[in-house]
C-alpha cells in the first residue's frame, strides 16, 4: 500500500496545533472512490471506508476519534466533543486537548481555523451554499473572535467552478464586494474564485492572517472531485491541539 499522501498548512502557530489534508492516495478502496477515500456516505465499500479512517488515526497518533459530521451546507457549528454520528453540521470547534475537528470535502472549500495562541481550533465545510449561509461567520464567533490564523484547503480552481447567475446574486447580496470574485463565462454562467469569497469574509470578520489556496481539485488528480468525477471518494481536513 502506498504512503499516504498528506498536506500540512504552511502557518505559523505553536506547535501545540495539528493539522493535516488528506489527498486520494495511500488507502483500500477500489474503483471512483480510489484509494483513501474517508467518506462513509458515497457508496464505497464500509469495509474499506474504515480501514482507511484507522490507517489515518495511526498514521496520526490521534487517541479518539475524529468528530465526522453530517454535512449538509449549512452554517451550523458545533462543539467537537459533543458530536455524535448522528450530528448535522458543517463546522466544529474545541478548546479541549486530543479532540480532533474534521470536514470532508471533494471540490468544496475546507477551511482549517486556530487561535494564535493554540487554545482553540476549528475545521469547517464552506461550498458555496455553507459561505452564502454564513458558516465562516458562525464559526468564527464559535471561537470566540480574537487573533486568528486560517487555511484554506483544496477546493474547485476559479477556472472550473462555473455557476449559474443565482449564486453570484447570492453573493452579491451579501456584500457588492463580492462579485470581484466573480468573471463572465458561457451564456448565463459565471466562473467563482471561492478562495476569493473566502477570503474578504474572512477579512471582514477580521481574520487576515490566511494561508494556504492556490489549488484546483478538479485539474489535480491528486484530488478527488465531485465536478469532474460524479461519483467519487471524500478527502478530509483535520485540526486538533496537543
Amino acid at each position: 500500500m502506498r504512503e499516504l499522501g498528506l498536506l500540512l498548512p504552511d502557518w505559523n502557530l505553536p506547535a501545540s496545533v495539528r493539522a493535516v489534508m488528506t489527498t486520494r492516495e495511500g488507502g483500500r478502496s477500489r474503483g471512483p472512490y480510489e484509494s483513501f477515500n474517508l467518506g462513509a456516505h458515497v457508496g464505497d465499500d464500509d469495509e474499506a471506508v474504515h480501514a482507511n479512517r484507522r490507517r489515518l488515526a495511526a498514521r496520526l497518533g490521534l487517541v479518539r476519534e475524529p468528530a465526522w459530521l453530517r454535512q449538509v451546507h449549512g452554517a451550523t457549528v458545533v462543539r467537537a466533543e459533543s458530536v455524535t454520528e448522528d450530528t448535522e453540521a458543517d463546522a466544529s470547534w474545541t478548546d479541549q486537548p486530543g479532540v480532533a475537528c474534521v470536514v470532508m470535502v471533494a471540490d468544496c472549500l475546507p477551511v482549517l481555523l486556530a487561535s494564535r495562541d493554540g487554545e482553540r481550533v476549528a475545521a469547517a465545510h464552506a461550498g458555496w451554499r455553507g459561505l452564502a449561509a454564513g458558516v465562516l461567520e458562525e464559526t468564527v464567533r464559535a471561537l470566540g473572535g480574537g487573533e486568528l490564523t486560517a487555511w484554506l484547503g483544496p477546493a474547485i480552481g476559479p477556472d472550473r467552478f462555473e455557476v449559474g447567475p443565482e449564486v453570484r446574486e447570492a453573493f452579491v447580496a451579501r456584500s457588492p464586494e463580492h462579485a470581484q470574485a466573480f468573471r463572465e463565462g458561457d451564456g448565463d454562467r459565471w466562473l467563482c474564485d471561492i478562495y476569493l469569497l473566502a477570503r474578504r469574509q474572512l477579512a471582514a470578520l477580521g481574520v487576515h492572517d490566511v494561508h494556504g489556496g492556490g489549488f484546483c481539485t478538479v485539474t489535480d488528480p491528486r484530488f478527488f472531485s465531485f465536478r469532474r468525477d460524479g461519483v467519487t471518494g471524500r478527502m478530509a481536513a483535520l485540526i486538533w491541539r496537543e
